[in-house]
């Protein structure tokens, strides 16, 4: 069950840096809009969470506030991502604010312990 689990942590890292670097792409590109990137990596990162919120662990697992935390902030960031990904132009707040929000959930990851 391990390396099930290390897999899934690969791919969602994987997902993070697809939905972050697809962002940071494309708000330096000028033309502030959802990219294929984004998308994909939104759905990644939350396919892939769900996954490692199972418990795959030996009585090891994350506290279940920080799974609901991630759970909703991924949710948030894909709903985000998903009805805005075919406007032209998508606002500047709302763009800073699923980067925002990706940025808060890796921390959340990380912090939480």
């Amino acid at each position: 069950m391990e390396a099930l689990r290390l897999i899934l942590l690969y791919v969602h890292l994987i997902g993070f840096a697809l939905l972050l670097g697809g962002a940071i792409a494309q708000y330096l590109s000028g033309k502030i809009r959802v990219n294929a990137a984004m998308l994909w990596g939104s759905v990644i990162q939350l396919l892939t969470g769900i996954g490692l919120s199972a418990p795959l662990r030996d009585g090891d697992e994350p506290a279940p506030a920080k799974l609901v935390t991630k759970l909703v902030l991924a949710l948030l960031i894909f709903v985000m991502v998903f009805f805005s990904r075919k406007r032209a132009e998508v606002n500047r707040g709302h763009f800073l604010a699923i980067v925002g929000l990706t940025l808060v959930n890796a921390a959340v990851a990380v912090f939480w312990r």
